[in-house]
C-alpha cells in the first residue's frame, strides 16, 4: 500500500524535492545546467535509452504490483509465441495501471516469459519535462509516444548493447526484440472508465497500426481484466456540462482529468488510492505485418480488423473468468 501511495503522489513528491533543491544557492549551478540538459540537449526520452533492467527488476515493484494484485497471462494460457527476433507493437486496453505493473516494471515477471524483449511504454512527452520523475520513468523504459519515439525505438536506433543474435547464431537486426506499449484509447478513453464495464476508444486509433506497419513490427492486443473496477469516477455521461468541460480541456493540452476517487490510506470509503482489485492482463496473438513504407488504407483497415477481432477472442475467452462482475459486455465506442 505504501509503495502503490507513494507512487501515485510520485510527481509532487518529485517536484517538491527538485524546489527543495532550487532553495539551495550553493545547487543553483547544477540545477541550471540540468534544466538546460532537460529541456535542449538530453534526447532519450525519443529513443528509450535510459532503461535499466536493475532498476525495473527492483522488490517494490514487485509490491507495486502485489497490491491489485496484478498478473499477465499470454493468450491460450502461455502458448502465445514471442520470439525476440522482430520489433512489436503492444496495444493495451482499457486505460490504467495495468500497463504499469506489466510493461514498466518486473512486478509481474514480464521477462522471465519473453527473454529478448525490451517494453517501451509510450507516455506524454511533458511528462519528460518534470525535473526528477522523467529520471525515475525513463529508467523504467518509458519513453514519448511522439511519432518520432515510435519510430526510433522499433528502427532500434536507440540500442547501445551487444550485438543481438538468434537461437542459431545468426546475427539479428538491432530492432529485434524492441517493443513499444500503446495504451491506445489514451485520455478519451478514461472518460468512460467505470467498474464492471469496458468501454473502449480505438475505432478512429489507426496511427499505432500504420507505424507498426511502416516498421514491420508484430502487433499485440492486451486486454486488462479488472482495470476499470479500481476507481469509481463521477457521473459524466456525453452531454453533461462534466463530461463537455473534460474533452474541451483534452482538446486544449493533449490530456484530461478524470473526476475519480479511491481509497485512502487508512479507510475504504474514500480517498485516491486505487482499490485493491484483481488486474489481469491478458497478451494476445501477435498479428503479423509485412513492412510496407506507405501502407494504403486499405491495409491499415485490414490489419485493424485483425486487431479488433483478437481483442474481441480474448474478451469471450476470459470475461467468465475474470469479469465475473461486468455490468455490460466490451464495447468500441469511438
Amino acid at each position: 500500500m505504501l509503495v502503490v501511495a507513494a507512487w501515485s503522489c510520485m510527481i509532487p513528491i518529485m517536484f517538491g524535492l527538485f524546489l527543495y533543491l532550487c532553495s539551495v544557492p550553493a545547487l543553483w549551478p547544477f540545477i541550471a545546467t540540468y534544466w538546460i540538459w532537460v529541456h535542449y540537449i538530453d534526447t532519450s526520452p525519443a529513443y528509450g535509452t535510459r532503461l535499466s533492467p536493475w532498476f525495473r527488476s527492483l522488490k517494490i515493484w514487485q509490491y507495486f504490483a502485489d497490491y491489485y494484485p496484478a498478473s499477465y497471462v499470454p493468450s491460450d494460457l502461455y502458448e502465445c509465441d514471442l520470439p525476440a527476433d522482430r520489433p512489436y507493437v503492444f496495444g493495451y486496453h482499457p486505460h490504467g495501471e495495468g500497463a504499469m505493473a506489466t510493461f514498466a516494471t518486473e512486478g509481474t515477471g514480464f521477462s522471465r516469459a519473453f527473454p529478448g524483449i525490451r517494453p517501451h511504454v509510450l507516455t506524454l512527452t511533458s511528462n519528460f519535462k518534470i525535473p526528477l520523475y522523467r529520471e525515475i520513468i525513463m529508467a523504467l523504459g518509458v519513453s514519448s509516444v511522439s511519432k518520432r519515439s515510435c519510430s526510433n525505438i522499433l528502427s532500434g536506433k536507440g540500442w547501445r548493447g551487444a550485438p543481438k543474435f538468434g537461437p542459431d547464431g545468426d546475427r539479428l537486426p538491432a530492432s529485434a526484440g524492441e517493443a513499444i506499449t500503446i495504451v491506445v484509447g489514451g485520455a478519451a478513453e478514461s472518460l468512460s472508465a467505470r467498474p464492471g464495464t469496458a468501454d473502449l476508444t480505438l475505432r478512429k486509433r489507426l496511427g499505432f497500426i500504420k507505424i507498426a506497419i511502416q516498421h514491420g513490427a508484430d502487433l499485440v492486443p492486451v486486454f486488462s481484466f479488472g482495470e476499470n473496477d479500481i476507481y469509481q469516477q463521477m457521473p459524466n455521461e456525453r452531454g453533461t456540462t462534466v463530461y463537455t468541460v473534460q474533452k474541451k480541456f483534452q482538446s486544449v493540452f493533449g490530456f484530461t482529468f478524470p473526476l475519480f476517487h479511491g481509497r485512502g490510506l487508512l479507510n475504504y470509503n474514500l480517498g485516491l488510492l486505487p482499490y485493491r482489485r484483481r488486474i489481469v492482463s491478458v497478451i494476445g496473438r501477435p498479428i503479423h505485418v509485412e513492412r510496407t513504407e506507405k501502407p494504403t488504407t486499405e491495409e491499415v483497415m485490414r490489419i485493424q480488423s485483425l486487431y479488433i477481432e483478437e481483442l474481441m477472442r480474448i474478451w469471450n475467452t476470459y470475461k467468465d473468468e475474470f469479469a465475473k462482475t461486468r455490468t455490460r459486455e466490451l464495447s468500441i465506442i469511438d
